[in-house]
């Protein structure tokens, strides 16, 4: 039923072992359901957008679709769920990050495993989604350096002692001491989180034999439990995942059926392999306790990550011409809509089980990096650690970095808190009446100008560049603010360029009002912001990226995947049908340096999409 494209197998036999290809031909079969799931989720949308017809709440007295859980019963805490595993207890700080890199060798892509794991985080999520490049074979390369440090290879020891005391060197530099004592030791700290890809998207190294798409999602998770459940098991750690992209209970339910069969496939009890859930889709905050009781024995707890939950309010409300979003840096975690999604989620996690269990609540991304002049640095790192602040004081248990180097500078926060977790604190039951859902999308009065769409332009440009060349996780910022270190460069994947392109499709299709004059372009507050305005802010940004140096927009870059990211940047604004995911078009020109042919790529997506619905998945240089 499986196909392995080309000498990849060959190539990967680490990774692509006897087991873990029984283990991919065993979940096989749940690809089907998959792909349902999936089209149901593009249907919902369309039928909604063509209704005008806002996000509901699940009818009470109905079950959970692949369960036989009743709505009621999962929103009263009537279902079975999961104890936290000891070095789950205490998550103050996880970093994220992919553990490999673009076109460099073994010893220095496995770097950034040696970093997550010396730098003190308590657990770091390896990412397999928004930060993993999908350039070649990068989730394959990003698969073997994991079960290298895992399995403690002697590559990865070696490279962990040099990272040691790199890490030392800087940190001496930066807080006047070190940071690590015993390299070995430090190594056994953090927990290890692996995030497969969502199920909306198929995998670029392997499909189906009749040459249709197949899951990402299985083939991350199934290689990485797989090739590291025996180790981790061996030293007393938890097999912990996390799962994106998820809208709806039905999909968490297909998910813990993938659990269970892996599970059943390595003889393993159900609920060994741990979830934590990122509620990055506003669809899945109607949902909330329904998704906890669908994943059962195997869910932990809930992220609060910012930038896919906006693009994914904006998706939803594309059809909806009042909705129009502020400049993106006002829409923080206590800004409108935001502000109750994430009273939702802590309530949900506050509610107990059948057997009095809570569920543990990772507070937001921290984008940040200590890299700039010393006032630029100072500014941030202090907003850094009062945003971790505000995060603790409404209850939650940890929070998400970026970068290894802003551990050590957000984690104080909660050891001056003490509590290894928030687990069971009070606050109000959760209600489901028609002014919360209302809540959800909920507008408050803010900023719409120039600046913020010149903002929102450039680094959605770079962005889809960044990618183009590998590199799905970079530090960028507005072109407007090269060379100024006061402005320091902030971590963005795929979800930042996401939501950037959503708010200007929303600024340009739906005629919105700019709250500010600009004399540069001659724009009155309370102006349109027009398609030729759109047309000249594009115009004036692409030129300032060829003009840039190498440091911020690589010179080999200009000529070959950044006119490909302005053209996808003009497809994604111009069509008046949005489309449901940047990262189509992202991959369809992956690995293309053909502006021709990423053009005719880029048009057989939208063109497909808009004719039918249809989504472009598969790899078409399979």
């Amino acid at each position: 039923m499986l196909e392995i494209r080309r000498n990849t197998r060959g190539s990967y036999p680490d990774v692509f072992t006897t087991q873990a290809l029984d283990g991919l031909h065993a979940l096989a079969p749940l690809d089907d359901n998959r792909k349902a799931v999936m089209a149901k989720r593009i249907a919902r949308r369309d039928a909604r957008a063509r209704a005008g017809q806002r996000i509901a709440f699940l009818d009470p007295a109905s079950e959970i679709p692949g369960t036989r859980i009743r709505v009621e019963d999962a929103r009263s805490g009537a279902f079975v769920g999961s104890a936290i595993p000891t070095d789950l207890q205490r998550q103050w700080i996880q970093g994220t990050g992919p553990a490999a890199r673009s076109g460099v060798s073994t010893e220095k892509s496995i770097r950034n495993i040696a970093y997550a794991l010396l730098s003190g985080a308590d657990g770091w999520m390896f990412d397999g989604e928004d930060a993993l490049g999908q350039l070649s074979t990068m989730a394959l390369d990003n698969q073997r350096n994991l079960k290298l440090a895992i399995h403690r290879d002697s590559v990865f020891m070696r490279t962990a002692e040099q990272v040691a005391a790199e890490m030392n060197q800087w940190a001496t530099g930066f807080f006047g001491r070190a940071i690590i004592a015993d390299w070995r030791k430090q190594l056994d700290f953090t927990t290890k989180i692996f995030r497969a890809r969502g199920l909306h998207l198929d995998d670029r190294q392997v499909r189906r034999t009749d040459g249709g798409g197949f899951s990402a999602s299985i083939v991350d998770m199934t290689l990485y439990v797989i090739n590291n459940q025996q180790h981790l098991r061996d030293s007393g750690a938890s097999i912990v995942l996390y799962l994106p992209k998820i809208q709806t209970a039905e999909e968490a339910a297909l998910w813990n059926e993938l659990l269970s069969t892996l599970e059943r496939f390595l003889q393993l009890p159900i609920g060994t392999i741990k979830v934590y859930v990122l509620v990055e889709q506003l669809e899945a905050v109607y949902q909330l306790m329904e998704i906890r009781a669908a994943l059962g024995e195997h869910f932990v707890g809930f992220n609060t990550g910012r930038w896919d939950y906006i693009n994914s309010v904006a998706d939803a409300m594309a059809w909806d011409r009042s909705f129009v979003d502020p400049n993106i840096d006002a829409i923080t975690m206590t800004y409108g809509y935001m502000r109750n999604y994430e009273d939702r989620v802590r309530r949900a996690v506050n509610t107990p089980d059948s057997r009095g269990q809570y569920a543990l609540w990772q507070g937001g991304m921290e984008p940040n990096i200590p890299v700039g002049s010393e006032e630029g640095v100072k500014r941030a790192m202090e907003r850094a650690v009062a945003g971790a602040e505000r995060e603790e004081r409404e209850g939650a248990s940890g929070k998400w970095v970026a970068h290894w180097k802003m551990v050590h500078i957000v984690r104080p926060v909660w050891e001056r808190a003490g509590a290894d977790n928030q687990l069971g604190r009070s606050f109000p039951p959760l209600t489901y009446t028609d002014t919360d859902a209302a809540d959800l999308t909920h507008l408050e009065a803010a900023p719409r100008t120039i600046r913020g769409a010149r903002d929102l332009m450039s680094v959605a440009i770079q962005y889809g560049n960044a990618f183009g060349q590998g590199m799905q996780a970079a530090a960028l910022k507005p072109a407007d603010f090269f060379g100024d270190d006061d402005v320091l460069y902030l971590m963005e994947d795929m979800a930042t360029g996401e939501i950037r392109l959503s708010i200007l499709w929303e600024w340009l299709q739906k005629g919105a009002r700019l709250t500010a004059a600009d004399d540069e372009t001659g724009v009155k507050d309370g102006d349109t912001f027009t398609r030729e305005l759109c047309e000249r802010l594009l115009k004036e940004e692409y030129a300032k990226l060829l003009a840039a140096n190498s440091r911020d927009v690589h010179d080999h870059s200009k000529t070959t995947t950044l006119p490909i990211a302005r053209e996808i940047v003009e497809t994604y604004l111009r069509d008046d049908t949005k489309l449901p995911w940047y990262i189509d078009l992202l991959n369809i020109t992956l690995g293309n340096h053909d502006l021709n042919e990423a053009r005719r790529r880029i048009k057989l997506l939208a063109d497909a999409f808009s004719a039918t619905g249809t989504r472009i998945t598969a790899n078409l240089d399979f």
